[in-house]
């Protein structure tokens, strides 16, 4: 499925620890939140318009990673990513519907000079990651099917497989359900051109308001593996979504070990590093 009239969002900062692990606690201190969990912002990683730049370039893909020139320290960013449905009152976003969900690899590369986050986010195509098949999402109220799920990543270099993320409840996330949906619309709307973060609504007038969002909802913490293994030429990333009622951790691992995966329940992206 291509996304390529779908406006792109990352939530920076709503899983714990992470932005601290990937050394980008720093970036945000100028960033004001209303309490300590809050997510810090939402970046653009893709927009459908020429005044938007380098963010214009379409960057996902299901199957491949194509390192930058210049890259060092490439990471694996382990998400859920949600496909929404936009609502508009005029040019305003009065709310946010999810309609589908899917594993998704927030690839980053760590840019210690970079002014804004979408610059360490999408240097070209095959920047991002989302897994081919899409599921359908009931809802994301308290409840609703995602909650039974977990987020697993693995990085596969020759012959060895190794945990890159800890394996996390999906509602591990600090902020999830309406509040996170609340909260976007309100960063859609009133975020500003800010430090790392940029206008939202000004990128959404670029893009001529469209109908959808791809929003990805926040890179679970590293394992002391992934925080200090970087992807090379040769590797392989793997990131799965699963039911955590239908399997345990240990089931994935060898999952993902033998590149043999269960057919339903789970969300699977693996992508090959060029």
């Amino acid at each position: 499925m291509a996304f390529k009239d779908v406006i792109g969002f990352g939530v920076a900062g709503n899983f714990a620890g992470h932005l601290e692990q990937a050394g980008e606690a720093k970036d945000f201190l100028a960033v004001e939140v209303k309490e300590a969990i809050q997510p810090k912002a939402i970046f653009p990683f893709y927009v459908p318009a020429k005044e938007a730049g380098f963010l214009s370039t379409y960057p996902l893909s299901s199957n491949t990673i194509v390192p930058p020139n210049d890259a060092d320290n490439l990471q694996i960013e382990p998400e859920v990513a949600l496909l929404c449905d936009i609502e508009y009152q005029g040019t305003q976003v009065v709310g946010l519907k999810p309609v589908k969900f899917a594993a998704y690899n927030d690839c980053s590369i760590r840019k210690p000079n970079a002014k804004k986050i979408s610059e360490k986010k999408n240097w070209g195509a095959d920047t991002k990651g989302i897994a081919a098949e899409l599921f359908d999402l009931d809802h994301l109220a308290e409840g609703g099917m995602l909650d039974d799920y977990r987020i697993a990543s693995f990085h596969k270099r020759g012959d060895t497989t190794e945990r890159y993320g800890e394996d996390s409840p999906v509602i591990g996330y600090s902020y999830f359900h309406q509040q996170l949906l609340d909260w976007i619309v309100d960063r859609m709307n009133n975020q500003q051109d800010v430090g790392p973060t940029e206008n939202i609504a000004e990128l959404l007038s670029h893009a001529d308001y469209p109908s959808q969002a791809l929003i990805s909802i926040g890179a679970t913490r590293y394992t002391e593996y992934g925080e200090t293994h970087f992807l090379q030429s040769g590797d392989t990333s793997i990131v799965v979504v699963y039911n955590g009622k239908q399997y345990q951790e240990d089931e994935i691992a060898t999952m993902a070990k033998e590149n043999n995966f269960a057919e339903s329940g789970l969300s699977v992206l693996v992508q090959h590093v060029a």
